[in-house]
């Protein structure tokens, strides 16, 4: 069943995207190209009027498959038990995001803006936010086709619909799960919003490489923006010693470590936050570890700006002879 079955009769539809015919037209418009942002690059320069203000905003970044949606939701839930109002974005196309917290998945912005031939003005919050776990809102931003469009645009048509909906204004903390490790232009916009960039990474060689690609994306756009790393995330590994010699050579720090609990993977399977799960040893430790992470990161963390190595240097530090 579409989400706008509920609206309004065809005949009132079309003379509402007539009268606003000018509106719509600036909603597909595509954002302007303006300026440098960072070295060889040109990006989509944040409008002053997309600001995120009031909320704290974390980006979640990290290696496809690493656990980014995992850590997002439980970490989304844990700020929720600590009282705060959170509104987690999915940024990928797969808009799997926040099925745990909701128990299923959720329809994208982008699907959902296609139905009514993006005509913003007729969408209602319940259209495009879902309510999860102890209160969590919920949104599926997805992405463009494959090979087509920018998902830059998407997350910056996302943020607008908010803004418009005044979503925004009764929220503390925003979290952004982008997919993979794509370092692009598009998919770094997220960090035009956030005040802090959170790495998920494992124990492993590849896991770091793209944490430190990651690292230098973040360190391009803090040249004109506000948001900062705040650390990362060890997550699905029983030790940390690649991960915090790393650290030390570039000047990062790890804020948390989840060892890899077979209790995470099965909440992924029961479709549920480890905060609706039965109490174990496990789950409880690991609810422990995402409360700890939620007060860090609404405490504050310091501002911390790494130097990523060049290539062959990571090769280097964590190659095998």
């Amino acid at each position: 069943m579409s989400p706008l079955d509920h609206k309004q009769p065809p005949a009132r539809r079309a003379a509402l995207r007539e009268a606003a015919g000018l509106e719509a037209r600036r909603v597909q418009s595509p954002p302007v190209l303006r300026g440098q942002d960072g070295e060889g690059s040109v990006q989509v320069h944040q409008d002053a009027d997309a600001r995120i203000d009031g909320a704290k905003v974390f980006s979640v970044y990290g290696k496809g498959g690493i656990g980014k949606s995992t850590t997002s939701s439980n970490l989304s839930a844990a700020f929720s038990t600590l009282g705060h109002r959170v509104l987690q974005i999915g940024c990928d196309p797969k808009h799997d995001s926040t099925f745990t917290l909701t128990g299923q998945l959720q329809p994208t912005v982008i699907d959902i803006l296609k139905e009514v031939d993006f005509h913003a003005e007729e969408l209602r919050p319940e259209d495009f936010v879902t309510e999860g776990f102890n209160g969590v809102k919920c949104v599926e931003a997805g992405g463009p086709p494959a090979g087509t469009g920018c998902g830059g645009y998407v997350v910056g048509q996302t943020v607008k619909l908010l803004k418009q909906h005044h979503m925004l204004e009764e929220t503390d903390v925003v979290i952004f799960d982008v997919l993979g490790d794509v370092v692009c232009g598009g998919f770094a916009a997220p960090l035009q919003h956030a005040d802090r960039a959170v790495i998920v990474t494992a124990n492993d060689f590849d896991s770091i490489y793209a944490m430190n690609r990651i690292i230098a994306a973040v360190q391009a756009k803090s040249a004109n923006y506000k948001v900062r790393l705040a650390g990362c995330v060890a997550n699905r590994s029983k030790d940390t010693d690649e991960v915090d010699r790393f650290c030390d050579r570039v000047g990062f720090k790890r804020i948390a470590h989840m060892p890899d609990y077979d209790a995470i993977r099965r909440s992924r399977l029961k479709k549920k936050t480890l905060f609706e799960m039965e109490d174990e040893e496990d789950i409880v430790a690991a609810r422990v570890e995402y409360v700890r992470l939620a007060e860090r990161l609404m405490a504050g963390t310091d501002p911390l700006a790494p130097q990523p190595l060049p290539d062959r240097e990571i090769f280097e530090l964590l190659g095998f002879d």
